[in-house]
């Protein structure tokens, strides 16, 4: 092994990779239905290479966990600030209560066993699975003031004790949240999903990314104007104006074909017989147009049109909080011809399109049309929202920076020194820059695949140099302590659990499986647990709950790093 540690001394990079390389082929086994994951491999692969001797520069390791924190903070930002509000109090609720229970248990257990700050915070990161424990327990470690030999050790048994607990910790969440609870309901998972899609009105089940719906809401047909009475209703000799307004613009005459000839339409044109008609429109408004236009035919040799969706930042002056119905009863007919409304957004949040959904000054609106219609309704609304894949480093490094700001801020209670530190610093400051990105959507843009790849390769990367440089100390620590942690691990995950679950049911009353188990999932940030959810569910219901508390978990579970290191 000496050529492997000649290697690592020469190029330190060459065992971090190989770390995640390694990390996430170990992740990707599968235990009956249980994965380690990437984070979790990662940190394993690199206790084993620290074994051959190498170091990374700690520097590396702050730079990898402040641009995590931060995305994982920029991306709940939006969800963290809407969700608190009067119709989420229970799902707020439960995510306090379980972040509450959890941390009193892991301090309860610390001080019962003699654990140091270490071991219990590593001990709440891995049977919690909060990944970001380790982060924020560590950096709250470093500021101690402690030797530098005994912040060391305290961090290395941060990840020792992460390690040995985090298998159990997402076993157990998929236990509880899948098995025990629907049993514990009287309802099973499935059942309980049909009937709250039955109840949830407007309900947020949209396509899952790659999938697009069989029925979409606005479709092009393409007709042949008959006369009316020619084997049934005709259009010809009605101009197009007319055929528009009769069915309240919810149709639009796009292109029509005369005598092998495309002309564009004009609203005092009249239809002659044998004209074929591209007509666009609502798909269940489009079902009747047979009836007023002629019989359907598939030629569209010159009548197709390119057709465009565009998104428009909603800033109509004197028209904050008004429903779509008031908006577009107020717009002049002949600047919303031709232009559908295709999709609502909110600081990111999908809004259904309906008469009375009310509309938000900073809502993004997705328009579709033609181009020219688009560009119009647009420019009416408010501004563009132009489309980019590229992240605005601009906003980003600003973040960072208040983070890291914010971070360094301490205020001392009772001669007791209080920080964020650059963790809870850089997780508040994306908090703060996601909510402000979802305000004003024209500046901050970071596309969802950049964000992962922050969250994913800025963790992985964080974890692997945390057991790369503190895994030469690793097995003599789970020779001391490991099945007792274990054991502790065990009882950290099922008891919060368990009680939020009792507390769910009778005190916060829910009394939907799917919503419930959706909620108590995302109160875990348990993302498998999630997936187990919905893979029983067969239905994306349990969504709307997850997303609330799951927001919430990611700040208070987070957060449970610098407490424990501050009161164990």
């Amino acid at each position: 092994m000496d050529w492997l540690h000649h290697v690592f001394q020469k190029s330190p990079e060459t065992a971090l990779f190989l770390s995640l390389a390694a990390g996430y082929l170990i992740g990707q086994i599968n235990f009956g239905k249980f994965q380690l994951g990437g984070v979790g491999g990662s940190l394993l692969a690199a206790v084993v290479v620290s074994q051959v001797g190498v170091q990374i520069d700690n520097g590396v390791k702050s730079v990898m966990f402040a641009v995590f924190i931060y995305a994982v903070g920029y991306d709940s930002g939006p969800q963290f600030f809407n969700s608190l509000n009067r119709r989420t109090l229970r799902e707020i609720a439960m995510a306090v209560f379980l972040a509450v229970t959890a941390l009193v248990t892991v301090i309860g257990c610390a001080k019962v066993f003699g654990l140091n700050k270490g071991l219990a915070a590593g001990l709440a990161g891995g049977a919690l699975t909060q990944s970001a424990i380790i982060g924020t327990a560590g950096d709250a470690i470093a500021r101690l003031g402690l030797p530098a030999q005994e912040t060391k050790a305290l961090q290395a048994d941060v990840a020792i004790a992460y390690a040995v607990t985090y298998v159990f910790g997402s076993l157990g969440a998929i236990i509880v949240c899948v098995n025990i609870l629907p049993k514990f309901m009287g309802q099973s998972l499935k059942e309980a999903s049909i009937e709250a899609e039955k109840s949830l009105a407007g309900g947020l089940g949209g396509p899952a990314p790659g999938q697009v719906s069989a029925l979409p809401p606005l479709v092009g047909r393409t007709y042949r104007v008959m006369l009316d009475g020619a084997g049934g209703a005709g259009a010809a000799g009605r101009t197009v104006a007319d055929i528009e307004m009769d069915e309240q613009d919810a149709i639009t005459i796009e292109r029509i074909r005369r005598a092998g000839h495309a002309i564009e339409p004009q609203p005092d044109m009249t239809l002659e017989p044998g004209d074929i008609v591209l007509v666009v429109g609502r798909r269940e408004v489009m079902a009747g147009a047979a009836a007023q236009l002629g019989e359907e035919v598939a030629d569209t040799d010159g009548v197709s049109v390119v057709m465009q969706k565009r998104q428009g930042v909603f800033a109509m002056r004197g028209m904050n909080h008004w429903t779509m119905r008031a908006v577009r009863a107020t717009v002049d007919r002949d600047m919303r011809h031709g232009v559908y409304v295709h999709a609502v957004t909110r600081a990111g949040m999908p809004l259904p399109v309906l008469p009375e959904t009310r509309l938000e000054h900073g809502d993004v609106i997705t328009f579709y049309g033609s181009p020219q219609d688009t560009k119009r309704a647009v420019d009416a609304a408010g501004y563009e929202l132009p489309y980019s894949d590229k992240t605005d480093f601009i906003y980003m490094g600003v973040g960072i920076v208040v983070g890291l700001l914010i971070g360094l801020i301490v205020v001392r209670v009772g001669g007791i020194p209080i920080t964020l530190g650059s963790g809870g610093g850089c997780l508040l400051a994306g908090l703060v820059f996601g909510w402000m990105r979802g305000k004003h959507p024209m500046y901050g843009v970071m596309p969802p695949a950049a964000s992962q790849l922050l969250k994913d390769f800025g963790l992985a990367a964080f974890v692997a140099v945390v057991g790369l440089n503190s895994g030469l100390q690793a097995v003599v620590t789970v020779k001391q302590s490991g099945l007792t942690i274990f054991l502790l691990g065990e009882f950290v995950t099922l008891f919060p659990l368990l009680l939020a679950m009792l507390f769910g049911r009778y005190v916060l009353r829910y009394d939907n499986a799917a919503i419930f188990a959706g909620a108590l999932s995302g109160a875990r940030s348990a993302n498998p647990a999630f997936g187990g959810v919905l893979d029983k569910a067969e239905s994306p219901a349990p969504t709307a709950a997850f997303a609330v508390t799951y927001a919430l978990a990611n700040v208070l579970l987070t957060l449970l790093g610098p407490l424990i290191v501050g009161l164990v």
